[in-house]
């Protein structure tokens, strides 16, 4: 099948991906009554009474809002607000399929931080949560920032985060595989923009001791960080021994490559130079870093991208619907570090009864996924409230 043709022709043929439709009947004069004027008065006096009604008398406990500002679309670029509509009305479409969330695409004809953040600000009252989509770094880090501290519901970059707890859950099982521990293990993630932070930051937090992260510039020190506060504090706690040099030099006896760059940036003499058994996570698209069949043949032992055409994708789709499930469930004000944790270890629990080197995540179309996650999220959320 032609991808494109075909995805050009449904497009057109249904006008989009999206609809709105009345969860309540609306057949008979009562109905109407009941559905507006003068029926429904009497939640609105409700809410207005104590605003913390509105997630029982409205659509605000399942809705969450898809936003974006069209300048980081895929591997587009910025193509602008209209150009992202069709992907961000797939977001939520992929919300309501796997996880029932009514979710609906706010495309910004802005790329203003400052408008940004008080644009969403001002929709809080309608949605149960923000996910924030395809907006360039770093803005993308201090919209997130910004709107966590000012919001008093979930914000969750997809893009970041999904791909972190992802990645984590990938390498969980990766390293059941070829049997080594994540203390000892030396990881090199290319990339130090937001997606490559929110990796480092959530390997860290989980145990992982011995990471390089390595940009256009090489491997990341505090003598040569592009000055942004993400990157300062990559360095307190990454390149303990404080090497310089190439991503090459940086390889030279890792054990896992993780990388959100650039394609075609390793070659096979560069996993041949990486540890015995090593994990090669190469997940720029639509090209990788490196292609899986020549990283095998360099020696790698697992090979993951973001393609679905080769083994071991690491799709956010995994993470996103059921993390949104279980804080909406929970009422939770935000995403924890411990609720993406929890995520992370309950996408990779699933895969241990058919675990291998090809097969280190469940499918996509797992349905048990979305319930495994929501409900580690929904505990989680929970003990963070106590």
């Amino acid at each position: 099948m032609n991808f494109n043709e075909e995805s050009l022709k449904r497009h057109k043929q249904y006008g989009g991906k999206l609809s709105v439709e009345s969860k309540m009947p609306i057949e008979t004069r009562d109905d109407l009554s009941v559905v507006y004027t003068p029926g429904v008065a009497a939640p609105c006096r409700v809410i207005a009474d104590n605003k913390e009604e509105v997630y029982n008398y409205t659509l605000k406990k399942n809705t969450v809002a898809v936003i974006t500002d069209g300048s980081a679309v895929l591997g587009l670029g910025n193509i602008g607000a209209e150009a992202s509509i069709p992907v961000m009305e797939g977001k939520a479409a992929l919300f309501k399929k796997f996880a029932d969330v009514d979710a609906f695409p706010i495309c910004l004809n802005t790329q203003d931080v400052d408008e940004i953040v008080e644009t969403v600000k001002r929709i809080e009252p309608v949605f149960g949560g923000i996910n924030l989509e395809d907006i360039s770094a770093p803005r993308c880090v201090e919209v997130e920032e910004r709107l966590k501290k000012e919001l008093s519901i979930p914000v969750f970059h997809d893009d970041q985060h999904g791909t972190a707890i992802v990645v984590l859950a990938a390498l969980i099982n990766a390293l059941r595989v070829v049997n080594k521990k994540k203390e000892d293990v030396k990881v090199v993630v290319n990339g130090a923009g937001a997606a490559g932070s929110a990796i480092t930051n959530m390997l860290y937090k989980y145990g992982f001791e011995n990471i390089l992260v390595c940009d256009l510039q090489g491997i990341l020190n505090a003598s040569n960080t592009d000055g942004s506060e993400h990157q300062k504090k990559l360095t307190s706690f990454t390149n303990r021994e404080n090497l310089e040099g190439s991503l090459e030099k940086a390889l030279n006896n890792a054990d896992i490559f993780v990388g959100v760059s650039a394609p075609n940036l390793l070659t096979k003499e560069m996993i041949e130079n990486m540890a015995k058994d090593s994990i090669v996570l190469a997940m720029a698209n639509p090209t990788p870093e490196i292609m899986p069949e020549l990283a095998k043949k360099g020696g790698a032992k697992i090979v993951g991208t973001g393609r679905s055409d080769y083994e071991n994708q690491v799709n956010n789709v995994l993470a996103f619907p059921g993390i949104f499930r279980g804080a909406l469930d929970a009422r939770a004000s935000e995403i924890s570090d411990k609720m993406k944790l929890v995520a992370a270890k309950a996408i990779a629990d699933l895969q241990e009864d058919c675990l291998d080197e090809n097969h280190i995540l469940p499918n996509a179309l797992d349905e048990r996924v979305v319930k495994a996650v929501s409900e580690a999220v929904y505990n989680q959320a929970i003990l963070d409230k106590e």
